[in-house]
């Protein structure tokens, strides 16, 4: 299935994670990463977001944050358009620096996140960046060493993510890191970082379990959380999107955007529709229908509709 219209809202946990592109480094050295963390600062504050975990690798980023008022997708676009101008004029390049789409999973808090903490602020240890705990404790671009202490980071939340293990410091310290050695033998990957059902509940085994005995429960790609959670947040995201646009609004939206589309490139609406395979139609078509699935949250088979072609169709333009 393709990826869905990002869910958010004010106050919303999510993990993001951003990769360079075609798997290449985003930071070349440490003067990089400090103009990284330098721009987080500074939009945290500004945007009202609060961040709980970061860490820093070299070809990608891993972030805990809830987002502002302003929304997780205008924080993003602000702090990875900013950095990448930064990057390509310091190493006199041009092109894109990130892959288009950063991934950003809406999580379960109550469930998730200490395992999150964890799962993130153990990245630079399980790539062999730092080799120990205690290492780990002195690597400055990761929140691991503001929780111990190592060093003042005033945007990222430490109190917050501490008194998940305890009321006072000490033992809340002890006890994290008891966590995180406990956290290094398990490997999470799949089930924070996974999709739908096999994240939300520990991996394929458990899934089959659960429909062998008759068991149903929903999950998203884009949510990390039990069923119950993955309902809540997309009646949520539902009823916020109708709260926006009716259905005449939306309508009229993809009809002004099919028109704008076809006449850049000199073609009709009925051309569009038509089926026909000359170029450049499949491309617009393809275009058309990945603005109104990601972007507008359209669904697939009233995006098929518009376009003229079927809803297996549209999936296969999205995943391509």
């Amino acid at each position: 299935m393709p990826r869905g219209a990002r869910l958010d809202a004010p106050g919303t946990l999510h993990h993001a994670i951003v990769r360079g592109i075609e798997r290449g480094a985003i930071f070349q050295d440490d003067r990089d990463r400090a103009e990284f963390v330098r721009r987080l600062k500074d939009l945290a504050k500004v945007t009202g977001t609060s961040f709980y975990a970061f860490a820093l690798m070299t070809n990608h980023v891993h972030l805990l944050l809830k987002s502002g008022a302003t929304g997780l997708s205008t924080f993003m676009r602000r702090l990875l358009s900013g950095y990448a101008q930064y990057y390509n004029r310091r190493h006199q390049r041009v092109g894109h620096l990130f892959q288009n789409r950063y991934r950003s999973i809406i999580c379960e808090e109550e469930t998730y996140f200490t395992q999150l903490l964890a799962y993130i602020h153990l990245n630079p240890l399980r790539a062999g960046i730092v080799s120990s705990l205690e290492g780990l404790a002195s690597y400055p671009w990761g929140g691991h060493s503001v929780l111990m202490g190592r060093q003042v980071c005033d945007w990222l939340d430490r109190d917050y993510s501490l008194q998940f293990f305890g009321s006072r410091e000490g033992s809340a310290k002890n006890e994290y890191l008891k966590f995180l050695a406990s956290e290094m033998k398990i490997d999470r990957e799949q089930e924070l970082t996974g999709g739908g059902l096999v994240r939300s509940h520990g991996g394929w085994s458990n899934v089959l379990s659960m429909r062998k005995q008759g068991l149903k429960e929903l999950g998203d790609e884009r949510i990390l959380g039990s069923g119950e959670f993955v309902q809540s947040i997309l009646d949520q995201a539902e009823n916020s999107f109708k709260r926006q646009m009716s259905g005449s609004e939306r309508i009229e939206m993809m009809r002004k955007e099919i028109e704008t589309v076809c006449q850049r490139s000199g073609c009709t609406a009925e051309m569009l529709r038509s089926g026909g395979r000359r170029s450049p139609l499949p491309e617009l078509r393809k275009e058309i229908a990945r603005k109104f699935v990601e972007e507008s949250g359209v669904s697939l088979a009233e995006t098929a509709r518009q376009i003229g072609v079927t809803t297996s169709a549209v999936c296969a333009m999205l995943r391509r």
